[in-house]
This record gives structure tokens, C-alpha cells and sequence, in this order.
């Protein structure tokens, strides 16, 4: 290689190292516009999943949160929002009697999260509208029927469960959970709640009717007790008493006189004069 060559290899270096500031900027700037435009990756936020397309066929794969690449043009990933959510829905039954029940039903729900490719391919996006309420409300329906008014009433827990079972054997189909399903409240008809009313109103009644009884029963028990006992007593003094004890008794009262007496004769005199109880007696025996 001589010195021409040496010169124009060189050269041609030169050339490319004084391009190379300017090329950086305009490769970024390539770099950015495709990110921008084709959008490659693809962000997955908390309580999603990612649901792949390729040119619009649903694949078998869900992502999960986090980033992921994509390819673009060919692939488009739909949000699935797998977070637990509220769901009220109103739905009107007919008892067991014949009586008409109005309910509100409210439930969380969320979507199986590996499910989400089936459940959009399947249903879509509008899951409440075109899979829970009906589903709702046909369990309203089936379970309302088999009770009377009063027992959805009574029997409320049990009604709970029972539509409760039933809807999360039906939505586990749509590859839908339920977390907790309540029944917000029963509605009747005003000539049933005045029925209502007036039975409670009875049985009150009732009740206390029947502790007044009891009280009454009670109290005349106490006081043929006391009458039975006070007898008894009586019984055993009379019993108890005897010559004896008459003079005994005769005795002690003169002695309590005798006591009480301040040695000064009773100055009363006529047919009205009280004796000085036991002296005669006494001295008769002296």
C-alpha cells in the first residue's frame, strides 16, 4: 500500500467520524418514532390480565402484570380488569304462596384470572349486562319459589345461602367467581306487610296475655302457700297448748304486773273497779 492509499483509507475514516455525530440523533429519533408508532411493549397494571390477539384471533396465552413485548401490527392485547367488583341487580319473584316478592341482590364477583382469554372471547366485556343479571334473577326466581313469604322472611340466612350456591354453580360456568352474594332486601305487597303486622301485633298480644296468667298462677301459688303454712302454724300451737301451759302464761302476766306496780293501792272503787290482778290469789295460798 503506498502513500495514496494510506491517504484516501484516512480519509474515508475521517468522513465517517465527523457523520457519526449526526447520525446518533437521527437513529435515536428513528428508534423513538417506532416505539411511539408500533407500540412493541405492553404495560399490564395491578388486578389485570392481558388478554393476546393476533390479528384479532384470541390466543391461548394471558399475561400477567407486569411489562411485556408484543409484535407489532400483527398483535393487540386487550385489558381484562380481574379485580373484585359489585354487582346490584333488581329481580321480582312470586313465593311459594303466591305472594309478590320484590328483591335486591347484590354480589362481588371477579373473573377467573387465566380465564380471561375465554371470557372475552366468550362474553366480552360487558359481563354484568349480558351474564350476572340474568343469571340473578333467574335465582331469585327458582329459589323465591320454593318458600312461603313469611319464610323469606324467617328462613332469611338459609334463603342467602341457597341463591348463593346456585348462582356460583351457575356464573363458574361463564368462568365467573363469586366472592359474597347478600340479599339487600325483600319487598312485599301492602295487603301482605298489613297481615305481617297484624299477626305480630296478635302474637304479642298473646304473649302478653299468657305471662299475665302466669303471673296470676304464680301469686295465687304463693299465697295458698302462705295460707297452707300460716294453717300449719296455727295447727301445731293449738297442738302445742295444755293446762299447764295456761298457768304458766297466767303466771308471767301477774309477775309483769307486779313488776310494773309502784307499791300505791288503786284508789277506784265501784262496780266498775279493776282488781289488783293476783293479790287475792296469792294470799289466798299464804
Amino acid at each position: 500500500m503506498d502513500e495514496r492509499d494510506v491517504y484516501k483509507a484516512k480519509e474515508a475514516v475521517d468522513s465517517v467520524m465527523r457523520k457519526i455525530p449526526i447520525m446518533v440523533p437521527v437513529i435515536i429519533g428513528v428508534i423513538i418514532v417506532i416505539l411511539m408508532f408500533f407500540r412493541p411493549f405492553v404495560q399490564i397494571g395491578a388486578g389485570e390480565r392481558g388478554v393476546v390477539l393476533n390479528f384479532g384471533a384470541v390466543q391461548g396465552t394471558v399475561l400477567e402484570e407486569g411489562l411485556h413485548f408484543r409484535v407489532p401490527i400483527m398483535q393487540t392485547v386487550i385489558m381484562v380488569d380481574v379485580k373484585v367488583q359489585k354487582a346490584t341487580t333488581d329481580a321480582a319473584a312470586a313465593s311459594s304462596d303466591l305472594q309478590d316478592v320484590s328483591s335486591t341482590v347484590a354480589i362481588n364477583y371477579h373473573i377467573v384470572p387465566d380465564k380471561a382469554n375465554a371470557v372475552y372471547q366468550t362474553i366480552g366485556i360487558q359481563f354484568k349486562e349480558r351474564i350476572i343479571d340474568p343469571a340473578v334473577q333467574e335465582v331469585v326466581k327458582a329459589v323465591t319459589a320454593k318458600y312461603t313469604a313469611e319464610e323469606l322472611i324467617t328462613k332469611r340466612p338459609a334463603v342467602s345461602d341457597t341463591m348463593k350456591a346456585t348462582l356460583t354453580e351457575r356464573l363458574m360456568i361463564h368462568n365467573i367467581a363469586v366472592d359474597a352474594f347478600s340479599i339487600v332486601g325483600f319487598s312485599f305487597s301492602k295487603v301482605f306487610m298489613e297481615a305481617i303486622e297484624a299477626k305480630q301485633t296478635a302474637e304479642q298480644l298473646a304473649l302478653k296475655a299468657k305471662r299475665d296468667l302466669d303471673r296470676i298462677k304464680i301469686e295465687a301459688e304463693q299465697t295458698i302457700t302462705a295460707a297452707r303454712a300460716e294453717a300449719e302454724s296455727l295447727r301445731l300451737q293449738k297442738a302445742n297448748i295444755s293446762t299447764d301451759l295456761i298457768e304458766l302464761r297466767r303466771i308471767e302476766a301477774n309477775l309483769k304486773a307486779i313488776e310494773k306496780w309502784n307499791g300505791i293501792m288503786p284508789q277506784v272503787t265501784g262496780a266498775g273497779a279493776v282488781p289488783f290482778i293476783g293479790v287475792g290469789e296469792s294470799w289466798k295460798k299464804k
